[in-house]
């Protein structure tokens, strides 16, 4: 991702007078600092989650049982149904309404007790079914089902059902292979598990395998040709749990290219947004960029721009490296919303016409939450907004801390203004101008500050 700064927006476009500043209010040195509390459930709940939940009945869960008795050789409806149960265990028991603690514990034991008995049954059996055996690894290693975690048992489970050509068990074996994670460490081992996962037509393994082949990456010779084949199909299988390779695709055709590919940037483009629709956070950022800057053949606009920002930022969902039996597999890591978080704090601080209203509050606000995973650059513009009075009371003292957090990360910015401050004499007295989007424009020119 392109490394911007808080920079020019739109400048002859929307162009206004320096807003107020609460910060710098002569009687608002005795407020704290502005706080908003992050519930990331209210902030992505919407209201037909609830609906959903009590679609689910305990008459439901009778016909299934009695449907499930009726059809007693078939292995995806008795699996369906122990999912149910340990979905009931959760649901049923907290409606039951006056019932008492003891005997709401007991009924959602009796649920989960029943759901392990059938898991154990499919699994046992002299034709063991795949999918009950990957539930089963994914609940040992994440201690459901009333197991206790168990990456061990997590491991043999994926593996005997990767023998049986179970695509999701044959990329788990792969990360476990990998990572260590129940079984030593075999990278070699790691990398055939991966090429018979994405045989089978797994899209993650698709995008693994693509990315091994094409960084070189478990000790494997860098073979662009193959890495770019596999990458391509994984974009073609994209949904919203699989959107990574459409990104990667994207960041490769963005580039200067190489003997493999040729720099295409309204593909890249195409790729961006279509891993956008489906949710990714780090393409959203990259859209929202996009037409803020006008780049990649995007028009300037500010509507498009903030609507990707905010959904990249209200999502708050980033993708980390989790453990390999979990339910949820990500093995990569994307600042996409953070960015995104800091780039909405820099439309706030300018504002737009009918599009945004401007607020240095929520400016202060969106880079604070921005900085929350270390992020340089949102750690240099609070210490600009802190050393200002931005959306929160000046604190020269307090904004040092946050330029000493960013110089930590060599953000030269940072680096120049202690520099500055520790020089002292008129520097630091000097009252920094705050920008807008009719004065940065000059700024810029001028080779000066520029925050974000």
């Amino acid at each position: 991702m392109p490394d911007t700064e808080i920079s020019p927006r739109l400048d002859a476009h929307f162009a206004h007078p320096p807003p107020i500043r609460p910060g710098l209010l002569p009687h608002g040195s005795g407020h704290p600092a502005p706080v908003r509390q992050y519930d990331a459930e209210r902030m992505t709940a919407h209201p037909i989650h609830a609906t959903q939940v009590q679609t689910f009945t305990a008459q439901d869960l009778e016909h299934l049982q009695s449907a499930a008795r009726l059809n007693p050789s078939d292995q995806k409806l008795h699996l369906t149904l122990a999912k149910k149960l340990v979905e009931a265990a959760s649901i049923l028991t907290s409606g039951e309404g006056r019932a008492d603690i003891k005997t709401k514990r007991k009924t959602r034991e009796n649920y989960i007790f029943d759901a392990h008995k059938i898991i154990k049954r499919l699994t046992n059996s002299s034709h063991p079914y795949p999918d009950a055996m990957f539930y089963l690894a994914s609940c040992y290693g994440e201690g459901q089902l009333g197991l206790q975690v168990d990456h061990e048992r997590a491991f043999n489970l994926y593996q005997s059902a990767a023998k049986l050509n179970h695509g999701p068990s044959a990329y788990r074996t792969a990360v476990c292979g990998e990572l260590g994670a129940g079984v030593r460490k075999d990278p070699q081992r790691a990398m055939t598990w991966y090429k018979k996962a994405a045989a089978l037509g797994e899209t993650p393994a698709m995008f693994k395998l693509g990315m091994i082949l094409w960084k070189g990456l478990l000790g494997q010779p860098r073979n662009l040709r193959d890495g770019l084949i596999w990458l391509k199909r994984a974009a073609d299988q994209a949904d919203e749990n699989n959107q990574h390779a459409l990104h990667e695709l994207g960041l490769l055709y963005e580039s200067d290219g190489n003997e493999i590919i040729i720099p295409d940037i309204h593909y890249a483009r195409e790729l961006f947004l279509r891993a956008a629709e489906l949710g990714y956070s780090a393409s959203q950022f990259r859209m929202g960029y996009a037409y803020e800057y006008g780049t990649m053949g995007c028009p300037i606009d500010p509507r498009k721009s903030i609507a990707w920002y905010s959904k990249a930022s209200m999502k708050g969902i980033f993708f980390a490296l989790i453990t390999p039996c979990s339910h949820t597999d990500a093995s990569i890591i994307h600042l996409g919303d953070h960015e995104a978080q800091l780039a909405l704090s820099g439309w706030y601080l300018t504002g737009s016409d009918g599009i945004i209203q401007q607020s240095d509050t929520e400016a202060y606000l969106w880079a604070r939450k921005a900085s929350e995973r270390g992020l340089a650059k949102a750690e240099y513009a609070l210490g600009y907004y802190t050393e200002v009075g931005i959306g929160v009371s000046p604190n020269l003292d307090e904004a040092k801390r946050w330029y000493y957090k960013a110089a930590s990360q060599q953000h030269p910015k940072a680096q120049l203004r202690l520099h500055e401050l520790k020089k002292g004499g008129i520097i630091v007295q000097r009252s920094r101008e705050r920008l807008s989007r009719s004065n940065v424009k000059g700024k810029e020119d001028d080779g000066d500050c520029i925050i974000m």
